[in-house]
């Protein structure tokens, strides 16, 4: 009978829970790195719900900062409103959210927990939330820095408007009364006045439109108009003398029915169709107009610069085809389903060669060197917001 070493059965013992306490850690460590890398789905609606109340209430700076940048960016949408009270829903746009949040405290991490604790982010939550933050974007934290000292010498930061000063009362154009609810939204995400800030008419307001700093009576931005319903809302902010109802194209040149123009045959030209109780259609096929386009995307602009904003190439429809010169997909970009349709052209088209590469029933990536070459541009571009 062979004589069994108690030694030797203790190092067998304890080599064998060793290799179990391995394999068990080893199972353990994607989970605990995963952590650091994907934020749960309760945290991930514990921020979009303390970003949405105070989104809402239109005085906290950061939240307006982000809705500024994450529109900059293409990441918010057309309808930014949407975006930042509903960031649970739209991953992509809830990790600029954080992003931007990051860069407007500096990119320091103690900051970040504070501001999180500020708006109320659940304990919980608030140092995954951080940890994910910095561990996400700590690689851009100097460009995003830098950026940030660019956007305060500019004066882009928001800003709470200043409470309106009262108004003679026989004083001609005098801006409306602004009240105390409005007096809570008028903020601006840049040096260009907003409409309760400036005094410009909202829709179904009848009073006279005052005149802002720049000397320019309209609100530009092109936000306010997916809000409208009705051509009245648009005859009242834009005037009824400058809006005319006539035929119009979709992009690719076929007959669209009628659209209303404002400020036809200028350089502001817009064309708006009403789709009922949804957002209206909005379509702009010249260029120098003083419109703030969403994306800052523009008739005009080279095609560097929407590859840019989509965060990536995508593809657009040959030219001379049916479609030509439309894009065909954002390839998951920024801009992909956030209801925005471009129309390209090419400006220097007169080598056959060239221009023969891009042209028939293909699909052409935005990377291929010979669009530079043909100075491809944006030619019409058009909005409809979800």
């Amino acid at each position: 009978m062979p004589v069994i070493n108690p030694i030797a059965v203790v190092a067998i013992i304890k080599f064998t829970w060793m290799k179990r306490f391995l394999a068990f850690f080893m199972l353990l460590l994607p989970i605990a790195l995963s952590a650091q890398t994907k934020l749960s789905a309760n945290i991930a609606e514990d921020f979009s719900n303390r970003v949405a109340e105070r989104y809402q209430q239109k005085n906290h700076q950061a939240e307006l900062f982000v809705a500024d940048q994450l529109s900059k960016s293409g990441t918010g949408g057309l309808d930014i409103d949407k975006t930042m009270t509903d960031l649970k829903s739209d991953p992509a746009a809830l990790d600029e959210s954080l992003k931007f949040l990051y860069q407007y405290n500096d990119c320091n991490r103690q900051t970040l927990i504070a501001y999180f604790r500020e708006m109320g982010v659940l304990s919980g939550s608030v140092f995954p939330l951080a940890t994910y933050t910095v561990n996400k974007y700590k690689n851009e934290s100097k460009t995003l820095i830098e950026e940030k000292a660019t956007i305060i010498k500019m004066g882009a930061m928001p800003v709470a408007a200043a409470t309106p000063q009262p108004i003679p009362a026989k004083k001609p154009a005098a801006a409306k009364k602004v009240s105390s609810e409005e007096e809570a939204t008028a903020v601006s995400y840049d040096n260009t006045p907003t409409a309760a800030s400036a005094g410009v008419k909202e829709p179904g307001d009848s009073t006279a439109v005052a005149t802002t700093a720049g000397g320019d009576d309209y609100n530009w931005d092109v936000r306010t108009l997916f809000k409208l319903r009705t051509p009245q809302e648009l005859e009242s902010l834009y005037g009824k003398e400058n809006v005319v109802y006539r035929g119009t194209t979709d992009l690719a040149g076929n007959d669209a029915g009628n659209a209303y123009f404002v400020f036809p045959d200028t350089d502001n030209e817009m064309q708006v169709i009403f789709d009922g109780d949804k957002s209206p259609t909005i379509t702009f096929t010249k260029p120098h107009s003083k419109w703030k386009s969403p994306f800052g995307i523009k008739v005009g602009d080279p095609l560097d610069k929407v590859v840019k904003v989509n965060g990536r190439d995508f593809k657009i429809n040959g030219f001379e085809w049916t479609d030509g010169g439309i894009v065909n997909s954002w390839e998951g970009g920024s801009i992909a389903g956030k209801g925005v349709l471009v129309l390209f052209k090419a400006n220097n088209s007169g080598d056959p060669g060239m221009y023969d590469k891009v042209t028939g029933d293909k699909k052409v990536k935005t990377d291929l060197g010979v669009l530079k070459k043909l100075e491809v541009v944006v030619d019409k571009i058009e909005f409809k917001s979800n």
